[in-house]
């Protein structure tokens, strides 16, 4: 059989950082069946293909309906039914991902003059799932339905030797209770390794954070989630002990926009702003990084524009670590050759209409109140 391969996302957005790994166990799938499969790069020649298959991760990626509508395709993943995605047959979730099925894509790219480290996830790491599932059962998150955290893969299911670097996507894998076992299994690959969709600090204790520093993980890719402002005390006692036993570096992912009372009304923009910032000012204090995730419901906010001036503040590192967001805000102007564009125009109308907000938080800097020099 003549098998497509259509990982949406690569197609229709203008930043695709990362593979689709269902494309990849499907692929390797139908390789191993002796069919002939193809990483299709356009919605093209759909009927060329005895077989397609169509995955993609994000809500608002484009597909168009008419090709969903073909007999010969079948298409599935978050992107298309979020928290509802039916999982893959076990045959082919059980099965070693084909790692080659973005190598000429990428190759290309990097022979246009792209960097090769921004293709590193498609030419040399391992991806895979060492667990499923969570308990938090977080209103805005694709495991919301899920029963709890599940072991789902050794290691050696998805480690390719020839890689030289592994990428977990486990849901909650501090929540497992086979997770110094999952550890152990690691450090036994010899490779570098890293959980891409961030850990749950909370569930922190001394032997898992030894467990941490003494692995190797990843340096750059501590990373953790602090959603909530209502888990602030516990956020801020696991901070004190991660402090007290490393110096190294840390990000956190800050969700904001995100209403569980689906409300979205005046009065939860203003608060949300606050929690933001409040959020971010603890993250500060304990020398760590904060990554904004805006939930899609912020472009309705009065002040979105705000949302976007303290992304681009804490998401790139230079700013958030030598500037406060004024100071990030106003540097727009400058290298804008003294035109003032949306970023300023934000800025004054959240000073003009959020006082408060402003006095408490938009002198922030980093150097100022970081408690800790990290690496």
């Amino acid at each position: 059989m003549k098998i497509g391969i259509i990982d949406a996302d690569l197609i229709e957005r203008k930043k695709h950082r990362f593979p689709n790994l269902a494309c990849m166990k499907l692929s390797a799938h139908h390789k191993e069946k002796g069919d002939q499969v193809s990483l299709m790069l356009s919605w093209a020649d759909i009927h060329r293909y005895d077989k397609v298959y169509i995955s993609k991760v994000f809500t608002d990626t484009f597909c168009p309906e008419h090709i969903l509508e073909r007999d010969n395709v079948e298409y599935g993943g978050t992107g298309f039914f979020y928290d509802k995605a039916p999982p893959l047959p076990a045959e082919v979730e059980h099965t070693m991902p084909d790692y080659d099925l973005y190598r000429e894509w990428a190759t290309e790219k990097i022979a246009l003059g792209e960097k090769k480290d921004k293709y590193r996830y498609y030419l040399n790491t391992s991806i895979g799932f060492t667990t499923r599932g969570c308990f938090r059962k977080c209103e805005f998150c694709v495991n919301q339905n899920s029963g709890g955290v599940v072991r789902h893969s050794p290691v050696e299911e998805f480690f390719d030797p020839k890689n030289s670097s592994i990428c977990m996507l486990d849901d909650n894998v501090l929540g497992s209770k086979y997770v110094y076992d999952i550890w152990e299994s690691l450090a036994r690959t010899g490779r570098t390794f890293e959980y891409k969709q961030g850990m749950d600090f909370r569930l922190l204790n001394e032997k898992k954070i030894r467990m941490m520093i003494n692995s190797k993980i990843n340096k750059r890719a501590y990373i953790f989630a602090f959603d909530d402002i209502k888990d602030k005390e516990i956020m801020i006692k696991k901070f004190e002990l991660f402090r007290s036993i490393t110096d190294c570096f840390a990000r956190f992912y800050v969700l904001c926009g995100f209403d569980k009372n689906s409300k979205y009304d005046d009065e939860f923009w203003e608060r949300d702003l606050y929690e933001t910032f409040e959020r971010i000012k603890i993250i500060m204090e304990y020398g760590s990084v904060p990554y904004i995730m805006k939930y899609e419901k912020w472009v309705n906010s009065p002040w979105k524009g705000t949302y976007s001036n303290i992304s681009n503040w804490c998401n790139i590192l230079f700013r958030y670590k030598k500037m406060s967001f004024e100071e990030s805000c106003k540097a727009q102007t400058r290298w804008n050759g003294g035109k003032e564009d949306s970023t300023m125009r934000h800025y004054k109308k959240a000073l003009s209409e959020l006082p408060d907000l402003a006095k408490e938080y938009f002198g922030l800097r980093y150097e100022e109140i970081t408690r800790f020099k990290t690496r």
